[in-house]
């Protein structure tokens, strides 16, 4: 699988020109049997003399993350996310393609939405795995390296063997991902050969989210990521191109989410770098 690092694909981290001034972020593929349901492994790592919040869209999603020791499930979210840094520190995160947690959860991931709880709540027999991360130096990240091992072999005793819906799912929300030309649901539902309401169902059980919601997330992504790369597009073309009504609406959603209009933060992002 291939993992881009920060620096070509910051998709869901907000104003990145500024935050990887204050923190690393280190990407790592999954093993190849983990790959199913696994994106990547990430690694951040800070040393602030001053606290620091990094603003997050997140991907549509769940994460684990493993911080001083602790565990804790991050559910697909609806809103922006803050991450608050502090002092000398590191946390290992494992993020899940989408629909790819709901093989170990055990219930719909709607269930999960904007929710935080302790990795022992939902994953059985995870007690072991986190007393033995609480044994890892909490200021060194290069404990992330034995941990992501444990955390591994974790998974790869909890993942099915056979073929779970989900992946069906999974299949479909990556195709929509890579192709911005998809813009409604009642297309991609045509085109998947599936009911609007079905895949409506399907999304709200696997994903968590509804398809609107991920198509939506992912163009927003394709609008941010050409104004952090310095493009300087046809906002209006754009627009059109990516299922808003008109450059307003664009810019009215993009200045809800991050703070400023998308040509400021093309400008700011430019002067940063």
């Amino acid at each position: 699988m291939d993992v881009r690092p920060v620096q070509e694909d910051a998709r869901g981290i907000i104003d990145p020109a500024r935050g990887l001034t204050r923190f690393r972020l280190d990407r790592a593929a999954p093993a190849p049997g983990l790959a199913r349901f696994v994106d990547r492994h990430w690694t951040a790592s800070w040393d602030l003399p001053e606290p620091y919040t990094q603003r997050v869209l997140a991907h549509p999603v769940v994460n684990l993350v493993f911080t001083e020791g602790a565990a804790t499930v991050h559910g697909p979210t609806t809103r922006i996310g803050h991450r608050h840094l502090r002092g000398r520190g590191w946390a290992l995160g494992v993020m899940f393609r989408p629909a790819g947690f709901r093989p170990f959860a055990g219930r719909p991931l709607s269930e999960l939405v904007d929710l935080s709880l302790p990795a022992g709540e939902i994953l059985p027999g995870f007690a072991e795995l986190e007393r033995e991360a609480r044994r890892l130096d909490p200021a060194d990240p290069a404990s992330a390296v034995p941990l992501t091992a444990l955390v591994e072999a974790f998974l790869a005793d909890l993942a099915p063997a056979a073929r779970h819906p989900a992946e069906d799912t999974r299949d479909i929300t990556e195709r929509v991902a890579a192709d911005p030309s998809v813009t409604a649901v009642a297309g991609l539902a045509e085109r998947e050969g599936l009911g609007v309401r079905r895949l409506q169902r399907r999304f709200s059980d696997h994903v968590g989210l509804g398809p609107k919601t991920v198509i939506r997330r992912y163009r927003f992504y394709e609008a941010a990521e050409r104004a952090r790369l310095g493009e300087r597009p046809d906002w209006g073309r754009l627009a059109v191109d990516l299922g808003f009504s008109d450059q307003s609406h664009l810019t009215r959603e993009f200045t809800a989410v991050i703070g400023v209009p998308p040509g400021r933060y093309a400008e700011a992002t430019r002067a940063a770098r």
